[in-house]
């Protein structure tokens, strides 16, 4: 195994191919609306991530029954996870998310993934999410962005928290037994490679479930996207990205799944996105460039349970 991967992890819970069925909530984030900031991450654009949602002013069932509609003959998929993906779903009432939750449990729903942030995690939020994963025998998957372990270049992407928050959720989402995906940009400006490093290390430290990888888009109309035009923040290259991404699942603890190594983003919205390169091209070389060094997901994973005193223990 190069890498736990995420399709074949979803194939062994669930016995069959399963499929993400992006859902679209009318809702915002915290900071856009004036709570925690007004501007939002200035990598965000106005519709946020969700590039390939249906409305959000059609119901939860009439988005599922569309996607699964495509999905469904295109993979030769029965079983389906419900996404929750754009801003920050659990900004807005408990009672709310409820009954978007409870929508979705239907009959070839297996999981249901909610994207949202850090700051966003409150345990009346996730006691009732364990109440709904009880009642209708269905599996619910925490998302968090974070996107760096690096505080600073937090507060440069005025991403409106720092790591102690995404710290706090992360232990609350486990005291109710909620899986955790983390997403994480490998190639923020501002990050090195011991950034990156830092970046495994924690999740494995913090035993986390998956993770998903993404290259940075600069998106247009972005705070993000007038600092690139001007020549104000400069990318790595396509090939130091693959090595980054290399040496980040060197780093990560073999147990942990990964959903994917980059992101796409389609060309309309952006002024970069991934180096004008398909994203499956980049996650074939990756894969080959391991392939060929002998290479694996964990194999510098070896800096845990007090790594300096293990001599003395049998």
């Amino acid at each position: 195994m190069i890498y736990n991967v995420y399709s074949d992890d979803l194939k062994k819970r669930y016995g069959e191919k399963v499929y993400k069925l992006p859902v679209g909530l009318p809702l915002t984030c915290p900071n856009r609306d004036g709570v925690c900031g007004v501007s939002g991450c200035t990598f965000c654009g106005e519709i946020g991530a969700g590039y390939e949602n249906l409305p959000a002013d059609m119901t939860v069932t009439e988005q599922i029954n569309a996607n699964r509609a495509h999905i469904s003959p295109k993979y030769k998929a029965e079983k389906f996870i419900a996404y929750f993906q754009n801003f920050s779903n659990t900004y807005l009432p408990v009672e709310k998310l409820r009954c978007y939750l409870e929508e979705a449990c239907q009959d070839d729903i297996v999981g249901i993934a909610i994207a949202t942030r850090p700051d966003c995690i409150h345990d009346d939020y996730l006691a009732m999410m364990k109440e709904v994963k009880e009642k209708h025998q269905i599996d619910i998957s925490i998302e968090l962005g974070l996107q760096s372990v690096n505080y600073h270049s937090l507060i440069k992407v005025n991403r409106g928290h720092t790591l102690a928050e995404y710290i706090d959720a992360v232990m609350r989402i486990k005291k109710y037994d909620l899986a955790i995906c983390t997403h994480l940009i490998l190639n923020l400006p501002w990050d090195d490679m011991t950034d990156v490093i830092e970046n495994a290390k924690m999740m494995s430290a913090l035993q986390m479930n998956q993770v998903k990888l993404h290259a940075l888009y600069i998106v247009k109309e972005t705070k993000m996207a007038r600092e690139y035009e001007a020549g104000g923040i400069q990318l790595i290259s396509k090939e130091e990205y693959m090595e980054r991404v290399i040496t980040f699942l060197e780093y990560l603890d073999d147990k942990i799944v990964v959903q994917r190594l980059i992101g796409r983003a389609p060309e309309s919205n952006t002024l970069f996105s991934n180096w004008q390169t398909g994203w499956w091209k980049i996650r074939d070389t990756i894969l080959k460039t391991m392939q060929e060094r002998g290479t694996y997901q964990g194999r510098l994973c070896n800096y845990l349970n007090g790594s300096a005193v293990r001599r003395f223990v049998k």
